[in-house]
């Protein structure tokens, strides 16, 4: 085996062509190399971007954050789920959404799948001081919208911090 066919092409840059043929076709082992570095090129090509995986796990469930009308509303996409499937809580400025989507089969029974399941959390910091306690949620059509009425005190969330322009004396020596 050359050095060449250890050298991981991909579909856009094709391997060089073999030095001969019967060789390849002999070799069930290079022809098996050959495809188990297509099929990492092809689940590696965007890693880089990690389309699917990144919507599920760092940013889902996809939510939308308005401020109208002295209230903040939160609308969260929940395909799938029931209310009852879903839980919030709110804190020290923070919603957090959490629930389960469970699985409709058995996995004995499912030959394939692209819908996702399990359990997730995504916490949204807020970007207002709200009224915790008149928080309100409606769940209809897969769609969870919060109601949080903008606080009537809003507390001053930011402070400034002094800044301390001499530096320490140098030592002598």
């Amino acid at each position: 085996m050359s050095v060449r066919d250890l050298i991981p092409w991909n579909r856009t840059t094709p391997a060089p062509a073999p030095a001969s043929l019967s060789n390849e076709a002999a070799s069930p082992f290079l022809t098996l190399h050959r495809e188990m570095n297509r099929l990492f090129d092809d689940v590696f090509s965007g890693f880089g971007s990690l389309p699917g995986l990144a919507d599920r796990t760092l940013g889902w469930p996809k939510v939308e954050l308005v401020e109208e009308n002295g209230a903040l509303r939160v609308s969260a996409e929940l395909p799938g789920l029931d209310e009852a499937d879903v839980e919030l809580l709110i804190a020290d400025g923070v919603l957090t959404l959490k629930g389960e989507k469970r699985a409709e089969t058995t996995d004995a029974a499912r030959g394939y799948t692209e819908r996702s399941y399990g359990r997730f959390e995504r916490a949204i910091a807020l970007p207002i001081p709200v009224a915790e306690d008149k928080a309100e949620a409606t769940f209809r059509n897969g769609v969870l919208t919060v109601t949080l009425p903008r606080a009537a005190e809003a507390p001053e969330r930011r402070r400034r911090i002094a800044i301390n322009g001499s530096a320490a004396p140098a030592a002598k020596h």
